[in-house]
């Protein structure tokens, strides 16, 4: 038995199956690749589910967390802290917001914002009391705590895990008649992924998200834009709304805002939105902590540069170029997405999704399959041209054969 079999029995035989893993071991990482237990090397174009946007141990990031290993860590909200007031306010104004509320995981942001929403629809718009009703689009993925996925349409998601949380309403994804149709006065919010990236890189038809933001201004509605994935320099901009020129009320944000290292999740909005909280209605106690905040800066400082969001636009031209020519050969049936993000719908003849994965594993790349007949490709944007051109190349290998 190879240690890799070994480490993987191991796993098997003391964790839960909930999730099924392609069979690498990983156990270092650097930029845009990985090495396994074996020594294998392989390219990295999954990138954490864009938690990874700047690479396996970018060393601006390890630099600036290991600074703050060294002073303070944790000191919970019951305090304050010296890198605190600094990331909510860089924060803040990268999102040309007013507020932030911090937590860790992308599910507990959602899940802030659905709780923010909630409350301002009762205390600022005026909702009458446990009536307040949220818009979200099918083949949605915004985590998987009970509330959220009372409002997921996906099966699997859902399944055994009922009662189901109330006051959701599921229109499909990219219908704004059917969205008009949902608002009604005790609608509070409007939930979205700008790009709905577990549903396979899904991009919204042009002028969606406009009209989406113009119908939440009239009705008096929160847009809520979920760019946990979508954000952060992964689409070519700093967030996936600006392709349309959209601001929402509200950004959900998490993934690469903690830059592969520590999770690090936000709400952001206007004091109107975030103020309507007061002491003891709702918190975390390692949201806000200071590992995550030093990190979270110096995300946020990369970002301002620009050159990430450049490099996602212009290797995401390439990249979808590249994919381009092989639905024209027939390998693919179709191709979405925009930036360094794609999903790739595979042509029945060559393989599902996950035996595509599994043989360009084999080749020393490693991507994941979604919903059967799909692989998602979203690499580091560190990644070099010719690190991206090999990794296409064994995908062109796999499919031809």
């Amino acid at each position: 038995m190879t240690r890799t079999e070994a480490l993987i029995a191991s796993a098997e035989g003391h964790s839960a199956h909930n999730y099924h893993p392609l069979p690498v071991v990983v156990a270092t990482a650097d930029g845009a690749w990985m090495t396994d237990v074996e020594g294998r090397r392989f390219l990295d174009l999954l990138a954490g589910y864009s938690a990874l946007n700047f690479g396996h141990r970018n060393r601006r990031l390890i630099d600036a967390a290991r600074a703050q290993l060294e002073r303070v860590t944790l000191t919970s909200r019951a305090f304050h802290h010296d890198r605190f007031a600094e990331f909510c306010a860089r924060l803040a104004e990268l999102c040309g917001m007013e507020m932030v509320l911090p937590m860790n995981t992308g599910a507990e942001a959602v899940e802030s914002a659905v709780k923010t929403a909630r409350k301002w629809g009762y205390r600022v718009k005026g909702v009458p009391d446990q009536m307040a009703k949220i818009v979200v689009a099918g083949d949605n993925f915004h985590g998987r705590t009970t509330t959220i996925i009372s409002f997921s349409t996906d099966a699997e998601a859902r399944a055994d895990f009922g009662p189901y949380t109330p006051g959701f309403e599921i229109v499909p994804y990219g219908d704004l008649t059917a969205m008009r149709e949902a608002v009604t006065e005790n609608t509070v919010a409007v939930l979205l992924e700008p790009i709905q990236g577990e549903a396979g890189v899904l991009v919204p038809p042009t002028g969606y998200l406009a009209g989406v933001r113009e119908l939440t201004r009239e009705r008096n509605v929160l847009f809520v834009a979920d760019e946990i994935q979508s954000g952060l320099g992964r689409t070519g901009r700093t967030f996936a709304c600006e392709h349309e020129g959209v601001v929402p009320d509200m950004y959900v944000l998490g993934k690469a805002l903690g830059g592969g290292i520590v999770p690090v999740s936000a709400v952001v909005s206007s004091a109107e939105v975030l103020g309507v909280f007061r002491p003891g209605e709702h918190g975390s106690t390692f949201g806000g902590n200071p590992l995550a905040c030093a990190v979270a800066i110096e995300v946020i400082a990369m970002l301002r540069s620009g050159e990430f969001q450049v490099r996602s636009g212009e290797l995401g031209e390439h990249l979808h170029r590249e994919l381009a020519v092989l639905r024209d050969m027939g390998r693919v049936t179709q191709v979405r997405g925009r930036g360094l993000w794609a999903g790739i719908d595979i042509a029945p003849a060559y393989g599902t999704g996950r035996e595509v994965s599994e043989k360009l594993m084999d080749r020393g790349v490693l991507v994941k399959d979604t919903h059967g007949s799909t692989i998602r490709i979203a690499p580091p944007l560190v990644i070099s041209k010719e690190d991206l051109d090999w990794g296409l190349a064994q995908l062109r290998a796999v499919l031809r054969a």
